[in-house]
């Protein structure tokens, strides 16, 4: 071997070696960002709906559920498909830790919109109790305590926060908008502002408090009409989106091996990753249209 080729070789060397190292740190660069960035939304998530976990912790058991529901889902195919392959197992193993990755993401936020929208429904019957404590001569401040004190979740919850921060030296126009902002309720948008503005002028809160009951009273009401009327167009997004997964392990079940082209080539498994990503615009696009803001 002479000169040239050791130096070729030892050349192509020191390429593989600093591509390798770049490529490691491009990945280690972006697992960080994707963790931060996880970290981040999963703290205010966790936050809104006051469970007391550690973003760090619901990351360790996120990952954990991806891998066990991933060597699930890739034994469960090798068991029980007779013409199975490696393309298929990696793209099942692949695509079940995608899901279970979301999971978690998805039920927080279904969480929080569900406490969101109880805490909406309870605020009408909480203005009509402080504008009630406010006619018989009690201060804001003993109006708000009654609301905590009565013990309803989640809206008897926030307003004891509410009133901890007020005990804590935060003025009432602070630790409203701090709530308002930790919320994210366009009803208590205008109860903030309602509150505020009455303090700031010296208008009849009373007769606003009750204003705003009933406007509250009137959008549940319709809110709870378009919910109604648009159940089925949900209920054919949820139809819509499994479908194609239905109609897949069927058609693997009743003909074995129908399904193996796509699975043996790179081709077939981009095709199923287009299809998959159709899938899914549809279902949010159904979506889109079904969720009428009020």
């Amino acid at each position: 071997m002479d000169n040239t080729t050791l130096l070729a070789c030892a050349s192509a060397s020191i390429s593989v070696l600093l591509a390798t190292y770049v490529i490691y740190d491009f990945c280690a660069y972006v697992s960080q960002m994707q963790k931060e960035r996880f970290l981040e939304g999963t703290s205010t998530e966790l936050d809104d709906v006051l469970i007391m976990i550690p973003p760090s912790k619901l990351l360790d058991f996120t990952l954990m559920l991806c891998a066990i529901v991933s060597a699930i889902s890739m034994l469960a195919v090798g068991l029980t498909s007779n013409e199975w392959s490696w393309a298929m197992v990696i793209f099942v193993g692949v695509f079940s830790a995608f899901v279970s990755f979301i999971t978690p993401r998805i039920y927080l936020r279904f969480l929080r919109k569900r406490r969101l929208d109880k805490f909406n429904i309870q605020l009408e019957d909480a203005l009509t109790s402080m504008s009630s404590s406010l006619k018989a001569g009690f201060s804001i401040n003993q109006a708000l305590e009654a609301i905590a004190a009565e013990n309803v979740r989640p809206i008897s919850i926030e307003f004891k926060l509410l009133i901890q921060e007020i005990r804590l030296g935060v003025t009432i126009d602070d630790a409203l908008r701090k709530m308002c902002d930790r919320l994210q309720s366009q009803d208590f948008e205008l109860v903030t502002a309602a509150i505020i503005t009455a303090r700031q002028t010296g208008g009849a809160l009373t007769e606003t408090l009750e204003r705003l009951a009933r406007l509250i009273r009137e959008r549940v009401r319709i809110l709870l009409k378009l919910k109604a009327m648009t159940t089925q167009g949900k209920l054919q997004a949820i139809i819509i989106g499994l479908m194609p997964i239905l109609l897949l392990y069927m058609m693997s079940v009743i003909t074995p091996g129908i399904m193996d082209p796509f699975f043996d080539s790179i081709l077939g498994i981009l095709t199923l990753i287009f299809a998959a990503g159709l899938n899914i615009t549809g279902f949010l696009i159904i979506r889109k249209i079904t969720n009428i803001e009020v």
